[in-house]
């Protein structure tokens, strides 16, 4: 098979195209835009295998503008410069429609080269990301582009590009093809919402599947071989990574056990324990905190034995962990209070520190007048007694503010009845 098969039966018309019907379905913007033959730079946004690369190639042919392909994870700011020479030549008379795959890849500089060309209308621009393009793609760039989300092609549309593709296949091989029942379901469920990933399947199924008399036989154990783990979209220097700790996070926060075993699970079948570990050690002091203080010992414990098992064993005290802090009281003071303290920091504000809390431990102190008026707390009933402990400018200030939950509530009726006698 010298042609992969995903290329072999890569559409040719905006109709070919599974999935992505907020976007190509009838009267949908972005159709209505391709077919008025007025094409505008775009970025066409989304994960690996949705047809980004497949509507490029189409919107071309129907634009009948001359197609260059550059992949930014190879291509340099010369392969750029050879295309701009191109501009107002003869083969290039309609014009021309530069795809720029993986432009996060392209430095600064580099998507910079294509600006004067694409304000005026020399080139146009698709460019293809799968990381969030906010992040990654120069904003001047932004700024002259429309953005089209892609999304993961639903498993029942996957299943017609399934069988478009054993057709294909059993017709170049002069072959029939027998599909145990549940394998083109499975197949289409397991890639992730990834159009290629699944085609690729099938190509594998033709190269391992047992065939006789003229047939190959698909089985589900041959497709559950193949299948293993294919489903998991995850990088752990993209976008995918912060957007499942974040779900995570706020599923523990918002006291939802479920939701936070369910994103546990996704993080531990791609192989991360590291994440979760250190994303758990942050809940039980940040969204848990004061409300139930001993959190972040239990939790630190917990994390330790994940850490010391591995997978597959340190699943179940990761599991503890995140049903405890789930169904713990929830308190945010500390963070609050830090964030507020650290913002003062950054005003500059609180540099003089009161006298009476100045170091008095050093020969000639005294004389400075450090530690003067300072009360020693242990010295008062109840261990307190009132002074100033914030400077001046910034005296007036209150960082920690009880919330309502029953360990802060006792604690400030305790601290109520001290400072008000």
């Amino acid at each position: 098979m010298s042609q992969p098969l995903a290329d072999l039966i890569r559409p040719t018309s905006l109709d070919d195209i599974v999935g992505q019907s907020h976007l190509l379905s009838k009267n949908s913007p972005l159709r209505r835009i391709i077919e008025s033959n007025d094409i505008p730079n775009m970025i066409f946004y989304g994960p690996s295998g949705t047809g980004k690369t497949t509507l490029a190639g189409i919107i071309a042919k129907m634009s009948d503008k001359s197609l260059y392909k550059i992949n930014a994870t190879s291509a340099s700011s010369n392969d750029i410069k050879d295309i701009i020479s191109k501009i107002g030549s003869l083969e290039n008379q309609k014009g021309i429609l530069i795809y720029i795959d993986e432009i996060q890849y392209f430095s600064k500089k580099q998507q910079q080269l294509l600006l004067e060309y694409i304000e005026n209308g020399d080139i146009t621009l698709i460019a293809s990301t799968t990381e969030n393009p906010y992040f990654y793609i120069y904003n001047a760039l932004l700024s002259r582009s429309t953005i089209f989300e892609f999304k993961p092609v639903k498993p029942y549309d996957i299943e017609k590009a399934i069988i478009r593709a054993i057709q294909i296949m059993a017709n170049k091989l002069n072959q029939k093809v027998d599909i145990e029942e549940g394998v083109i379901k499975y197949l289409s469920t397991i890639c992730g919402g990834d159009c290629r990933k699944a085609i690729n399947s099938i190509e594998l199924m033709f190269n391992i599947s047992n065939h006789y008399d003229q047939t190959y036989f698909f089985t589900m154990n041959e497709a559950r071989q193949i299948g293993q783990r294919s489903a998991m979209r995850y990088d752990r220097d993209g976008d995918e990574h912060y957007d499942l700790l974040s779900a995570f996070q706020k599923s523990i926060r918002g006291s939802d056990p479920d939701a936070g075993v369910f994103y546990l699970a996704k993080l531990l079948e791609a192989g991360d324990l590291i994440s979760p570990c250190r994303r758990l050690l942050v809940i039980a002091s940040e969204d848990i905190g004061l409300a139930y203080p001993l959190a972040s010992v239990i939790v630190k414990s917990l994390v330790d034995s994940a850490m010391q098992l591995g997978l597959p064993e340190g699943r179940i005290p990761l599991s503890e962990a995140v049903i405890f802090l789930a169904t713990c009281p929830k308190s945010n003071s500390a963070v609050c209070a830090i964030d507020k303290a650290l913002e003062l920091v950054k005003e500059g504000k609180g540099n003089k520190i009161p006298t009476s809390l100045l170091d008095t431990h050093y020969q000639g102190s005294k004389e400075l007048g450090h530690g003067e008026g300072y009360k020693y707390s242990h010295d008062y009933p109840n261990h307190y007694v009132k002074q100033q402990f914030l400077p001046d400018d910034i005296k007036k200030e209150t960082f920690y503010i009880y919330q309502d939950n029953k360990i802060e509530n006792a604690t400030k009726k305790y601290w109520d009845e001290i400072k008000n006698k």
